[in-house]
């Protein structure tokens, strides 16, 4: 059980109430969620329905395919380039079943971006959705792979459904580019190998590496944060002891539109199985009308996504004409979800939005504001604390780096030791985050990296944002530091406008009413859209980019 704490001093933590050697490894803790919910509904798309047991028994096929019809051995780098299709889960778990480390690709990837994480990873085989092959067989010469599987849309949906559903993506659509890739297996072929052999299963321990997961590279190069069996399922075991106060076991329906590749999508999806909850994945979450469309059939309880995702619901009247009388909680997560997004999304859904902190690094949980809406408290077994750049501990009430440790935090970056010495420091990770604490938990400031100097004043652009989203002409922000000659660094705020009519005086107007003199922007500019990660968070780093080319 989780109480709130009332420690008076930094670090900050909760009561140690989680068992971190229950499972030896990621398959341990899928087994023990087959055998407590067995032929209940896991996951669905597109109609089609996987109980727990299924998913487990196709996940043993597919290993035993990758066991008996590869070179690949316990250990090999794999890499996964799939959307949100009921293929992920069997192709994830198979992989690890044989021993294998997987590498997440966001197949939304230029191939020079596939090229750079493959060859970094190490990477000896791949499963591709056909729609992506293209880019593969471009740079397939250049990487180490030896194993290539392809899938389709409609392979998991079905021989009738899927056939058609196939046939309107490549002939009607036009989706699938033409590519050339002799040697590659169909993932229907390796399923249908894989029923015929034996499976071998492997001594998986906690230490042993589950996933290279990259980070966003939000500030900088992504690099692959080194996973272990044993954080991901004390993670997920975190979270799911944190969501156990408000949600019940085998009862919810979870809409999940944000990607399996990425850390959070994943951690998702399988700490709601912990729960024995009922997940509907979302294969494209930009089609707005699509996941309204879902929305309306599946009633879900919870849904799990991003601020970005919330803007764009918001924004379109069919959403709002829906009634939420099954829905519960939002689970948002990613980056900040500003107020009067969070307020106008609880306003209409009757529900109410909680949020968690976390980084690729933890695997990713770290805190949630499950119990104080203003403040982050940490998860079970994990401490954090607000610490100078020396490491050392500051007094409540006063900003400085968050640092977190835990038993879901990685211990390295792959093949990156100088970055893995600056960032992990006894025990403890930096990360990169500013915060303030007090005796209920810790507020978030923003990145110590994108923190703007302004006449010797600090000024963080996510405060800027905040304000500015509360504009009702403004959809989305972004705010960055510029040069500036009088002052050093100014504000500059990249807008989106949800009404055509706004200035730039408008909102220079609105910003003196809410900000101290010196936090007003100096420059703006209007875009048509702003520079996202995979799960809608807006890179500031490509608009300090674009900035610098413009200069």
């Amino acid at each position: 059980m989780i109480n709130t704490p009332g420690i008076k001093q930094n670090p900050f933590s909760v009561p140690c109430n989680i068992d971190v050697t229950k499972y030896r490894s990621f398959i341990h803790l899928m087994e023990d969620m087959v055998a407590r919910y067995g032929n209940l509904p896991m996951c669905e798309n597109m109609g089609k329905i996987l109980t727990f047991r299924t998913v487990d028994k196709l996940s043993k096929i597919f290993a035993a395919y990758l066991q008996q019809y590869t070179s690949l051995k316990v250990g090999s780098t794999v890499a996964i380039q799939l959307p949100n299709l009921l293929q992920y889960p069997i192709v994830l778990l198979g992989m690890l079943r044989a021993g294998l480390v997987v590498v997440n690709i966001n197949p939304q990837y230029t191939s020079h971006e596939m090229l750079h994480q493959l060859k970094d990873a190490k990477a000896q085989a791949i499963i591709v959705l056909e729609n992506f092959a293209h880019k593969l067989a471009e740079i397939l010469p250049d990487t180490a792979i030896q194993t290539v599987i392809i899938t389709t849309v409609g392979d998991m949906l079905g021989a009738f459904k899927g056939k058609i559903l196939n046939f309107i993506i490549k002939y009607i659509k036009k989706l699938v580019p033409a590519y050339h890739l002799p040697g590659a297996v169909s993932f229907k072929q390796a399923l249908a190998k894989g029923e015929k052999v034996v499976f071998l299963p492997v001594d998986l321990q906690a230490s042993d590496t589950a996933l290279l997961q990259y980070t966003g590279g939000t500030t900088g190069v992504a690099k692959g944060a080194v996973l272990s069996h044993g954080n991901l399922t004390t993670n997920i075991q975190q979270v799911a002891a944190t969501l156990g106060f408000v949600l019940k076991e085998k009862k919810e329906r979870v809409i999940i539109p944000l990607p399996l590749y990425h850390i959070f999508g994943l951690s998702s999806l399988f700490t709601m199985a912990q729960l024995g909850a009922r997940c509907l994945l979302i294969t494209n979450p930009r089609d707005i009308h699509r996941l309204i469309k879902e929305w309306l059939a599946y009633q879900p309880t919870c849904l799990i996504g991003v601020n970005t995702l919330f803007t764009k619901l918001l924004a379109d009247k069919k959403f709002g004409a829906l009634c939420f009388h099954t829905f519960k909680y939002t689970f948002s997560g990613g980056m900040q979800t500003y107020e009067t997004v969070k307020k106008q999304w609880e306003d209409l859904t009757t529900s109410k939005l909680i949020e968690g902190y976390g980084l690729t690094e933890c695997a990713p949980g770290v805190a949630s504001n499950i119990h104080n809406s203003t403040h982050y408290i940490p998860l079970p077994n994990t401490h954090v604390r607000i610490a100078t750049a020396k490491g050392e501990a500051v007094p409540y009430g006063t900003a400085g780096e968050l640092l977190v440790k835990g038993p879901q935090v990685t211990r390295s970056y792959w093949h990156k030791p100088s970055e893995t010495e600056e960032t992990f420091v006894d025990g403890w990770l930096r990360t990169g985050d500013i915060a303030i604490m007090d005796e209920k938990g810790f507020i978030l400031v923003d990145r110590k990296k994108d923190m703007v100097n302004i006449s010797g004043f600090n000024v963080y652009p996510n405060e800027i944002e905040q304000v500015l989203m509360g504009h009702p002409k403004v959809l989305e922000v972004g705010a960055i530091g510029v040069a500036d000659i009088s002052l050093k660094e100014a504000i500059k705020v990249f807008i989106v406008k949800k009404d055509a009519t706004l200035t730039a005086e408008e909102i220079i107007a609105y910003c003196k009413e809410r900000m101290t003199r010196y936090k007003i922007p100096k420059y703006i500019e209007f875009c048509k859209t702003l520079p996202k990660s995979n799960i809608g968070k807006v890179l500031r780093k490509l608009l300090k980019q674009y900035q610098e080319e413009k200069v």
